[in-house]
């Protein structure tokens, strides 16, 4: 909350009531119900309504306390844009007649799930494409809704929208990725926070990591001047979920930093070389001996332990380069279904993982025993 004047301290609606009757002649019957306290009463509360209002109009003036569209334009202000939604994309393998002709736009979706009430989630091919000779055709899609639920795992996708006649199967061999939601307010207030902190100057770190994340479906990067001599750049990106994005959107953060080397062509200044990556992903291998509380299952508690590590190493991700042995532990121990464990082996050891620029931790095999 902002902080708040003192013409603004101590309104509410009987201390303006209060004050009000504290101006008239003291030989006057003020008490409640009287005709004088009934009359100045709704204006008490209204004044009182005029002081809330005043509160919420302050608050809405300043970026740590605003929100939404008061947000956005707040930042407008900056040249701070938010982003917009992305759409997720990756492939889809049809398989079926020889010589089978799949259109431009064929659409292809992910079945309803009646359990959960959630409704299937529709692409749309990108190319036009031809069965080959052992009735295969892979083709690139993308959602047709944007946002974080389009990015499905391996073999989600399994309809088609209309048939094609000459299609008997349908799936995805990959993930779909590279699906972003609008920005948040969190990480729209960051970004203004830093391009006010640490303004850009004629391409210095602050001006690369403010421009990687003005793209969408950006989330942190990370910068290293001088890699590979003067006048050269190397950015690593990160998506919204905290991992290695898709080639499409590092393509994007290129495209629109530097689209032609040295050139001056996009932000970047004329004469540098910029290069832009995915992070590295390093995984983590995860094994312990574990015991249950009664009624709980291993399933349930490593289903639990994957959402905490998930969260951690999401906090980690280009801001803390070390992951932390001992802090997994504790994970473990905060879930209410491990009583207690055993064994417990990082990477096949006991010690820290020690990321280097560009790498981020991620999730590999988690192997628990009972």
């Amino acid at each position: 909350m902002a902080v708040l004047p003192d013409f603004l301290q101590d309104q509410t609606e009987e201390a303006i009531l209060a004050r009000m009757l504290e101006r008239l002649p003291t030989d006057l019957d003020k008490s409640e119900g009287s005709y004088i306290w009934d009359s100045l009463s709704p204006a008490a509360y209204q004044l009182y309504r005029a002081s809330e209002w005043a509160r919420e109009v302050l608050s809405r003036g300043f970026a740590m306390t605003t929100f939404g569209p008061y947000l956005k334009m707040r930042c407008e202000e900056q040249g701070v844009i938010p982003r917009p939604a992305v759409a997720s994309s990756g492939t889809v393998k049809l398989t079926g007649v020889v010589g089978t002709v799949i259109p431009l736009g064929t659409q292809v979706a992910t079945p309803a799930d009646d359990v959960t009430s959630s409704s299937s989630i529709d692409y749309e091919t990108m190319e036009a494409a031809v069965l080959d000779g052992q009735g295969v055709a892979v083709i690139p899609i993308k959602a047709i809704e944007a946002g974080v639920v389009g990015n499905v795992p391996v073999g989600a996708i399994s309809l088609l929208a209309q048939p094609i006649v000459g299609v008997t199967g349908v799936t995805n061999t990959a993930a779909t990725t590279g699906g972003a939601d609008e920005e948040s307010d969190e990480s729209l207030l960051a970004r203004y926070l830093l391009k006010v902190r640490q303004p850009g100057t004629s391409g210095n770190k602050a001006d690369y990591q403010q421009w990687a994340l003005e793209t969408p479906g950006v989330s942190r990067v990370q910068v290293q001047p001088l890699w590979n001599g003067p006048s050269t750049v190397r950015l690593f990106v990160l998506d919204e979920s905290k991992r290695a994005p898709n080639p499409t959107i590092v393509q994007a953060v290129q495209n629109y930093i530097s689209p032609s080397a040295g050139l001056g062509e996009g932000k970047s200044p004329i004469g540098s070389t910029v290069t832009v990556q995915a992070a590295v992903e390093v995984p983590l291998n995860i094994q312990a001996k574990l015991t249950l509380a009664n009624g709980s299952t291993l399933e349930q508690a490593k289903s639990d332990f994957v959402a905490g590590l998930t969260e951690y190493l999401e906090q980690l991700a280009f801001v803390d380069p070390l992951v932390r042995y001992n802090r997994i532990g504790a994970i473990l121990l905060d879930i209410p279904r491990i009583v207690d464990f055993e064994g417990f082996l990082l990477n096949g050891g006991i010690d820290n993982v020690d990321l280097t620029l560009g790498q981020v931790a991620v999730i590999g095999t988690v192997s628990f025993i009972v």
